[in-house]
């Protein structure tokens, strides 16, 4: 499995947009054969920090879904929305294992 954990820090007056459009990213994510898990958390006292989190089968399933139409619309989206550069780190899950 390979895991992408995304911190996203949107500019305030934004953040009911950037919500729809990750919520838009999301559904279209959790259809792809390569991907098992996305979720779009928002921070309990900062409502304009988000995290994604996001499992895939493996690194080329996360690359495909950076093709797709719906990520595409969402980066380009949500580009001017945040306050600061999103940062992604990539993990490798030790558990549960097997993911369903």
């Amino acid at each position: 499995m390979y895991a992408v954990c995304v911190q996203i820090q949107v500019i305030p007056e934004h953040v009911e947009a950037f919500i729809a459009a990750s919520l838009a990213n999301a559904r279209g994510t959790r259809t792809e054969p390569g991907n098992r898990r996305f979720d779009v958390l928002r921070h309990n006292t900062d409502a304009a920090r988000f995290f994604l989190y996001e499992i895939y089968v493996d690194e080329d399933a996360f690359r495909a879904h950076q093709q797709t139409a719906h990520y595409l619309v969402w980066r380009d989206t949500v580009a001017l929305m945040m306050a600061a550069p999103r940062v992604a780190e990539r993990y490798t899950p030790l558990a549960p294992e097997p993911w369903a």
